[in-house]
C-alpha cells in the first residue's frame, strides 16, 4: 500500500521537523527567518504523531483479524514477535543515542540533553516501561514505542477475546458468523470510549487507553472497506464520523480532530483503490522511500540532532543563515542514518540472540558512560 507509505513518509517529516524547531539551539537562531513556519512546527508539528497512530491501528486489523476473526495461532508468540520488531532498531538508536549524549554534554547544557543514565532506566527502556516506572526518556519519541506496542497488545486481546471465552473450543458454523462481530463491536466500544473519556485524562497518555481511539479508528476503517454493499460501508462511515465528532463536541481537541480526518481520508482512499497507487507518479518515490524507513528515521534522528547542534555550537557568533542550514544538513544527515539503520537491522529478521544482544549494548554503554 504506496500511498500508506507516503502518508507516513510526510508525517515522519513534520515529526522529526517538530523535533528539529524544538531542541538545540540551532532554532531559536534560524527562528528570525521563517518565525511562522518553525513556530507552526514547533507547536502543533507532534499533532502528526495521530496519522502514525490511525495507519499502526489500520495494519493491525489486517494483520490480526482482516474478516474480524483472530487469525493468530500462538497469541503469545505473536506478541512476543511485535516485542521483536519493534525493539530491534529501537535498543540500537538508543545505543547510539545513550554515546552521543555523553560525546556533546560537555558542550550543552540544559533539558535538551538526556542526562546520564541508571541501569534501572536502561532495563526500563529495554522493556518498554520507562514512562510507567517514572522515568525520563533517553531519547526524545520513544514514547512513541513503548505505546505502539501496548495498542498492539490491547487489540489482540480484543480481537480475540471471542476464541479466549470459547477456551479453544470450536464455535458452530452460525456462532462463528455471529462471532466475527464481537472484536468490532469491542474495538468501536473502547475507541468511543477512549475519545470521549480516557482522552481527556492527562494521566491516562502512558497508557494504550489514552491513544486507542486514534488507533480504533484505523482499525475500524480497515474493517469498514471490506463492506461489499455501498449502503452498508456508508452508514458505517457516518457512524465512525458521528462518534468521533461527537467527542469533539464534547471536548475539541486537534489530535482526535487529525486522527478522524486521517481515518476518513484512508477509508475513501480504500474504498477507491488509491491505497496501491497504480501507475503512480515518479515524483512520489522519495516519499514512499521515506515512509518505508519512517520508524527508523523516528528513533535514529535524535542523536544526529544532539550531534550537529554541539558542532554548529562550535562555530563561535554565527548569522541565522547557518543555523538554518544546520538545520537542513541535520535533518539529511538523519535521513542517511535511518537507511543504515533500516538495512543493517530493522528489516533482519527478529531473534532473541539479536534483541539479547543489542540489549546488552545499550545496557553496557550506558554503565561505560556512567563512570
Amino acid at each position: 500500500m504506496p500511498l500508506l507509505d507516503i502518508a507516513k513518509g510526510i508525517a515522519c517529516a513534520v515529526i522529526v521537523g517538530h523535533h528539529l524547531s524544538r531542541y538545540g539551539a540551532m532554532p531559536a537562531g534560524a527562528l528570525p527567518l521563517a518565525p511562522t513556519f518553525l513556530g507552526w512546527l514547533a507547536d502543533d508539528g507532534r499533532l502528526a504523531v495521530q496519522v502514525f497512530l490511525v495507519i499502526a491501528g489500520f495494519l493491525a486489523a489486517a494483520s490480526l483479524a482482516p474478516d474480524g476473526v483472530l487469525r493468530v495461532d500462538r497469541p503469545v508468540a505473536r506478541i512476543l514477535q511485535r516485542y521483536g520488531r519493534l525493539v530491534m532498531p529501537y535498543l540500537a538508536a538508543l545505543t547510539v543515542c545513550v554515546l552521543v549524549a555523553a560525546f556533546v554534554r560537555p558542550w550543552m547544557s540544559g533539558d535538551d540533553v538526556p542526562a546520564s543514565p541508571s541501569i534501572g532506566q536502561l532495563l526500563a527502556h529495554g522493556l518498554l516501561m520507562q514512562d510507567l516506572l517514572g522515568y525520563d526518556s533517553l531519547s526524545t519519541g520513544v514514547w512513541y514505542v513503548a505505546i505502539d506496542f501496548q495498542l498492539f497488545v490491547l487489540a489482540l486481546v480484543l480481537v480475540g477475546m471471542p476464541a479466549m471465552l470459547r477456551r479453544g473450543r470450536a464455535a458452530p458454523a452460525a456462532a462463528a458468523s455471529r462471532e466475527r462481530w464481537i472484536p468490532v463491536a469491542l474495538v468501536l466500544g473502547l475507541a468511543a470510549a477512549s475519545l470521549v473519556l480516557f482522552n481527556r485524562n492527562a494521566r491516562l497518555d502512558d497508557t494504550a487507553f489514552y491513544f486507542f481511539g486514534a488507533y480504533g479508528l484505523g482499525m475500524l476503517v480497515f474493517w469498514i472497506g471490506r463492506a461489499t454493499r455501498d449502503s452498508t460501508w456508508q452508514s458505517a462511515i457516518a457512524l465512525l464520523a458521528l462518534t468521533g465528532v461527537g467527542a469533539l463536541a464534547i471536548d475539541w481537541r486537534s489530535r482526535i480532530a487529525i486522527a478522524l480526518v486521517s481515518a476518513l481520508l484512508i477509508a475513501v482512499a480504500q474504498r477507491k483503490g488509491w491505497l496501491s497507487l497504480a501507475g503512480q507518479p515518479d515524483a512520489a518515490m522519495p516519499l514512499q522511500r521515506l515512509g518505508r524507513i519512517s520508524y527508523s528515521l523516528f528513533l535514529i534522528h535524535f542523536p544526529v540532532l544532539l550531534a550537529t547542534n554541539a558542532a554548529v555550537a562550535q562555530l563561535g557568533p554565527h548569522s541565522a543563515w547557518i543555523d538554518a542550514l544546520g538545520m537542513a544538513v541535520t535533518f539529511g544527515l538523519s535521513v542517511a542514518a535511518a537507511f543504515v539503520l533500516y538495512r543493517w537491522v530493522e528489516v533482519r529478521p527478529a531473534s532473541w540472540r539479536a534483541v539479547t544482544g543489542l540489549f546488552a549494548a545499550l545496557l553496557v554503554s550506558g554503565m561505560l558512560v556512567s563512570h
